[in-house]
């Protein structure tokens, strides 16, 4: 089992047990939740930051908008990860209650750093390299959003699974 890829570990468990089939059904739903709580937040922060106008003027390589982006993405991804914690050890995972809230929610929270790295670099380059092409500013950066959420759902659910939430059966 150890030289089977992680990817077909996760695909193999999730597929051939109902329970955990359902496990990933409100992981996602915990998630278009989050994704909700994401977007809203995203968007706030984005035309706050525009108006304060963050980042103009500091001369690192970045234009203004991408650096009010990735303020934003930060903000909003972490208020996000927050909610889809407190949700998914509620009702996705119940019985990690019964673990220490404190070295979970630290496992919880180092996977979604990872997470948000990955976020925020598809976020950045697909705004910037596809979606700004085609579509307006504001659609881009939407379309460049949900297109990170759908990638990190994978990688959030597979890596929280095994780590944070592993031995659950």
């Amino acid at each position: 089992m150890e030289s089977t890829p992680f990817l077909a570990r996760i695909v193999a468990r999730t597929s051939l047990n109902p329970k955990e089939l359902e496990r990933f059904v409100k992981f996602a739903l915990v998630g278009a939740f989050g994704a909700v709580v994401d977007f809203t937040v995203l968007n706030i922060m984005k035309i706050t930051f525009e108006h304060m106008g963050l980042g103009v003027g500091w001369q690192i390589g970045l234009a203004p908008n991408q650096i009010q982006l990735i303020a934003a993405n930060s903000i909003s991804f972490t208020t996000a990860v927050i909610s889809n914690f407190t949700w998914n050890r509620l009702w996705t995972f119940p019985e990690s209650r019964e673990r220490p809230l404190i070295p979970q929610l630290l496992q919880f929270a180092t996977v979604n750093v990872l997470g948000l790295i990955i976020n925020t670099a598809i976020l950045v380059l697909t705004d910037q390299y596809i979606f700004s092409h085609f579509f307006d500013h504001r659609l881009s950066y939407n379309l460049a959003k949900a297109f990170a959420i759908g990638v990190v759902l994978f990688w959030n659910f597979g890596v929280n699974r095994v780590w944070t939430y592993g031995g659950i059966e």
